[in-house]
């Protein structure tokens, strides 16, 4: 019994030797019981329990060593509150509570620990601790309650609100749903979901009873109208879900997302929509829509339809090679796929026939697609009729390339004129001071020829008749001259050349200097000999000019020096790659051949 005593205090040992023999005897058989049925409480294993005085450790059994990591003895005398990892009440006759536990191997355990004084009311005297091991429960409702508090950040960050709903009303809702109905959660707490219900009787959310009869799992989709607390009303589409949580107690969730401002552009695109239509109706174009793959009709307007002598709705569906003439629909069908290839505004015109009248239409191609950077997949077509504007545009043109060439007559009309009258008062000069006679009369001559050409250009735009200039020009040197000269044309071909405006002053001042030099070189009596023959051949036209007369010895043109008049001036006034000069003897006359050939002249045989 010696090794009961410890669990004992002194004074209830005093009590038992004050007892008679027979008192004690059976007092000491009850405290032995007792003694036995400690160490038995002492060997249960799974709860630590330690004897305490003072609060320090008089005894631990091995479930508390155990739990320390020590052995049983190692814990005698260490005080109580040594043992957790937070400070420990003071003892005032008992406590309990869960508590962190230090391991001698650092770690930290959550224990149940309960402490009980062995004498009630006794304050600081002997004490009973008991410790149960309740680590793995403990951190499992913290990593839960982690968890919680996660799913929770993570709903209240959601775009989506979110509302539970218990058997008493709303139980939580997030920051979403808080926004939604205009309040904090304390202001909707055990109300009703229907409380954010408007007047409608049939609103979804006061079918709340019904759903909780719903399948655990199983959803429900609604679309309503919602009433803020502040009077606001917007549109919501969203869900409930029905989950049991205990026997008999099931909860609501509700998912709710705010769709006004999707109605609100839903509404503006209808309206959109028909606005649209009633200006695609109304508009003076042909209006069609095409799927982008096979070009099919989509839409019409009144306009197209009557233009293809049909009904809008006879015309979808219908492909370019349905409602057009066969050349006409693959030139349209390739210039859409073009179209749907490019990024912009495709133009083209069409010629269309029908009923023996031609039409013109100004058409333009514009892909659409879905979103920014996607394929296209319709092509918008708009066509406007401009037969009566081109034709308008090609009057006016008409007209005014007719009032050009009015006023270029009118203005060669005056230069010519004007020239004559140069060339007149030249002639006076030449009456007047015989000294200069013959320079002024060669000076005379060309300005006669140039007034030839100007004079040709007043009847007649563009290129001059290279004949007519021919016969101008030897027209006007036998006027000045009074001689005779002969003028052949070989063939038909030679009134298909002409000359370009660029050209005729240049070849008519070489034709007269020709024909001049000439007359000078000829005989008085040999003037009957002059002759100026055109002949051509391919794309050479010659002027030969040939008169009796002898060349000088060693004469060669290329030794002939530039100057303004002579050969000189011809030398100087002909294109050299389209124009070539021969002078040369054969028997007894001169012949001077003056080849032309494109661009110097140009071809009016279109044939």
């Amino acid at each position: 019994m010696a090794s009961a005593r410890p669990w004992f205090g002194a004074a209830a040992w005093r009590r038992l030797r004050d007892l008679g023999p027979a008192a004690r005897r059976e007092r000491e058989r009850a405290v032995a019981r007792l003694a036995r049925d400690c160490e038995l409480m002492f060997g249960l294993p799974g709860v630590g329990i330690a004897f305490v005085r003072d609060d320090r450790i008089q005894r631990a059994n091995a479930a508390l060593a155990d739990l320390v990591g020590c052995r049983a003895d190692e814990l005698a005398g260490v005080r109580l509150a040594d043992l957790f990892a937070q400070a420990a009440p003071e003892a005032d006759g008992g406590w309990r509570g869960e508590r962190p536990l230090h391991c001698r191997d650092g770690r930290v355990l959550w224990v149940q620990a309960r402490q009980r004084a062995v004498v009630a009311g006794e304050s600081g005297g002997e004490s009973i601790a008991s410790f149960v091991n309740v680590d793995a429960r403990h951190r499992a409702e913290h990593a839960v309650a982690r968890q919680a508090e996660r799913t929770r950040a993570i709903l209240d960050s959601a775009l989506v609100g979110i509302v539970t709903v218990g058997a008493q009303g709303i139980e939580w809702m997030n920051r979403s749903a808080r926004r939604m109905f205009g309040g904090d959660l304390a202001t909707f707490v055990n109300l009703p979901i229907s409380t954010v219900a408007t007047a409608d009787p049939d609103h979804p959310l006061r079918r709340s009873d019904a759903w909780g009869e719903l399948v655990e799992g199983e959803t429900e989709t609604f679309e309503c109208r919602l009433q803020a607390r502040d009077g606001r009303q917007f549109w919501v589409v969203g869900n409930v879900v029905s989950t049991a949580r205990d026997a008999g107690d099931r909860q609501l969730t509700y998912a709710l997302l705010d769709i006004e401002r999707r109605r609100d552009a839903e509404a503006r695109m209808s309206q959109a929509r028909a606005q649209l239509q009633r200006i695609i109706e109304a508009a003076p174009l042909a209006i069609a829509l095409r799927d982008a793959q096979s070009l099919r009709v989509l839409q019409v307007n009144a306009v197209a339809a009557a233009n293809a002598h049909d009904a809008p709705g006879g015309l979808i569906g219908c492909t370019p090679e349905e409602t057009h003439a066969p050349d006409v629909a693959a030139q349209q069908r390739a210039d859409m796929q073009h179209a749907l290839a490019a990024s912009e505004v495709t133009t083209r015109e069409y010629r269309v026939e029908r009923d023996g009248a031609v039409r013109l239409w100004d058409t333009r191609y514009l892909p659409l697609a879905s979103h920014p950077g996607a394929p296209p997949d319709q092509l918008l077509t708009v066509a406007t009729d401009v037969t009566e504007q081109r034709a308008a545009q090609e009057a006016r043109l008409a007209a005014a390339i007719e009032q050009r060439e009015m006023l270029v007559r009118e203005v060669h009309h005056r230069i010519k004129n004007n020239l004559q009258g140069v060339a007149g008062l030249l002639e006076q000069i030449a009456q007047r001071k015989p000294e200069v006679a013959e320079p002024i009369a060669e000076v005379v001559g060309q300005v006669h020829a140039i007034a030839q050409v100007y004079g040709l250009q007043v009847g007649q735009g563009g290129p001059l008749q290279l004949t007519r200039v021919v016969e101008a020009i030897v027209a006007s040197v036998q006027r000045t001259f009074g001689r005779s000269i002969r003028v052949e044309a070989g063939g038909a071909t030679v009134a298909h050349w002409a000359l370009p405006e660029a050209e005729a002053i240049p070849i008519a001042l070489t034709l007269n200097e020709l024909l001049t030099n000439a007359i000078k070189h000829c005989a008085p009596s040999a003037g009957a000999g002059l002759a100026c023959a055109l002949t051509a051949s391919d794309d050479v036209l010659q002027v030969v000019i040939s008169n009796p007369a002898t060349l000088a010895p060693g004469f060669s043109l290329a030794r002939v020096p530039g100057g303004v008049s002579g050969l000189g001036l011809v030398r100087a006034l002909l294109p050299r790659r389209s124009a070539h000069l021969t002078l040369e003897q054969q028997a007894e006359r001169v012949v001077a051949t003056l080849a032309l050939r494109p661009p110097c002249i140009v071809s009016t045989n279109y044939q």
